[in-house]
């Protein structure tokens, strides 16, 4: 009976030690970030005006970046005029999205900041955090715009074709009707 306690004692022994090891936060080590709530990768995301996943809704659903279109152009046989109006819409939205991008940016250090000198007041943190929320919602639109407008250019034929070249598997709903041209 001994050893059976002695088991047990030492199985006990091992979990509260191993339970010990991950208390913790999942930010431990981010405390020495610039800014706390953006990550490295984050922060450069949105100074490059990258999409972020931020026009998911739009890709999934037979809506085309025009990023991609670019790299696919080829393969999707793109005419002329549609490389080079793809190429303004996708300038468009990178000029767009970097401008948001660094007005995020700023907000956040601004936010950070607020709490590092120990100085956030609700007030001021409701405004703040509102106009971050609309920077982001702005950010959102002009990507997904983008993808709208590509939805208007290609011909049906180039979006299935996209859909493959992505890898989509076609689903519920797939071709949605759109205009000819």
């Amino acid at each position: 009976m001994s050893r059976c306690w002695m088991l047990v004692a030492l199985l006990s022994l091992i979990l509260s030690l191993a339970n010990a090891q991950t208390v913790g936060s999942p930010y431990a080590g981010q405390e020495t970030l610039e800014i706390k709530a953006l990550s490295p990768a984050d922060l450069q995301a949105y100074l490059a005006g990258e999409g972020m996943g931020l026009a998911k809704a739009a890709e999934l659903n037979h809506y085309p970046g025009p990023r991609h279109v670019l790299e696919l152009a080829q393969k999707l046989g793109l005419s002329p005029e549609q490389t080079e109006q793809t190429r303004a819409i996708h300038a468009r939205m990178k000029a767009e999205a970097v401008g948001l991008g660094k007005l995020i940016v700023e907000k956040e250090h601004l936010l950070d900041r607020l709490f590092a000198e120990q100085k956030a007041e609700e007030e001021q943190l409701r405004a703040l955090v509102a106009e971050i929320a609309q920077l982001q919602g702005a950010l959102r639109f002009v990507h997904l715009r983008a993808h709208l407008a590509m939805r208007e250019l290609l011909r049906r034929e180039q979006i299935a074709r996209y859909d493959e070249l992505r890898g989509y598997k076609a689903g519920k709903g797939t071709q949605h009707e759109h205009r000819p041209h």
